[in-house]
């Protein structure tokens, strides 16, 4: 098998709608829900594909923007292609957002794909002032920084998406395509400091690959770990320094490693 099928994306929903009776720390009970929120649109791209490759699919022509059982169900048939998702923050709203619509339309389960959260795995390694695409694309990124609302500051966007306005949405469709490219390029940029998915394991022949997939590796010094010495390599592309599996230490040596009891 070849590279596996890495999908990028990112989805834009509706806010609920509620009955509220202050602006200020508002409980809001079921019954006071008017609208439930629901999917506007998404943007997907297979990775390493071009910018111009970026599947773009939202509800501006549709009778009723809160209908959203087409924009699910073309996000599933793509998603249900795909090995690998990449997101920004996507295992606590994206995923999950999807897959409550998805079976609140009826839809099958589609096979469990893996997925790399580049916020939540950035927030393991890095100690950026936010880790918000917006903080970290400005800094990170060279290409695709995450877009600020121009014409449409902050909710007036989704209010004039909801009341029908062609140039709000016209708005979202270029800042959800740019998210999209932005997350793909700050992943890019950080793929070698953080945990990511085992690509190697697609590959069916017997070389020694990156995590990354790549065979452009070279030998670096022995990796001490609790349980031995193995022998380090650095991948020329991506940057990541992993390590072999066999352990380099002789069996008498093994014997005589020691397990801290606490």
């Amino acid at each position: 098998m070849s590279m596996p099928k890495i999908l990028v994306f990112d989805i834009e929903t509706a806010p609920i709608e509620a009955y509220v009776w202050g602006l200020y720390d508002q409980n809001i009970a079921l019954n006071q829900i008017k609208q439930d929120w629901t999917i506007l649109s998404w943007a997907a791209k297979w990775y390493d594909e071009p910018a111009s490759k970026v599947i773009y699919m939202d509800n501006s022509k549709s009778k009723n923007v809160r209908d959203d059982k087409k924009l699910v169900t073309a996000l599933r048939d793509i998603l249900k292609e795909a090995d690998i998702v990449i997101t920004q923050n996507g295992k606590k709203f994206d995923i999950k957002k999807f897959n409550a619509r998805a079976v609140i339309h009826g839809l099958k389960s589609i096979r469990r794909f893996k997925s790399t959260d580049v916020m939540e795995e950035s927030k393991k390694v890095f100690g950026f002032t936010s880790q918000s695409l917006e903080y970290t694309s400005n800094v990170l990124n060279t290409k695709y920084k995450k877009l600020k609302h121009n014409k449409f500051p902050g909710m007036e966007l989704w209010t004039e998406i909801l009341n029908g306005n062609k140039a709000a949405w016209a708005e979202m469709k270029t800042y959800c395509i740019h998210d999209v490219l932005a997350t793909e390029e700050k992943f890019q940029k950080i793929q070698s400091w953080i945990k990511t998915q085992n690509m190697a394991c697609y590959f069916d022949d017997a070389k020694v690959r990156c995590l990354c997939g790549s065979t452009n590796l070279i030998k670096r010094g022995p990796v001490y770990t609790d349980a031995g010495k193995f022998q380090g390599y650095e991948c020329k592309d991506c940057g990541k320094r992993p390590h072999g599996r066999i352990n380099l230490f002789s069996k008498e040596k093994k014997k005589c490693l020691l397990k801290d009891g606490k």
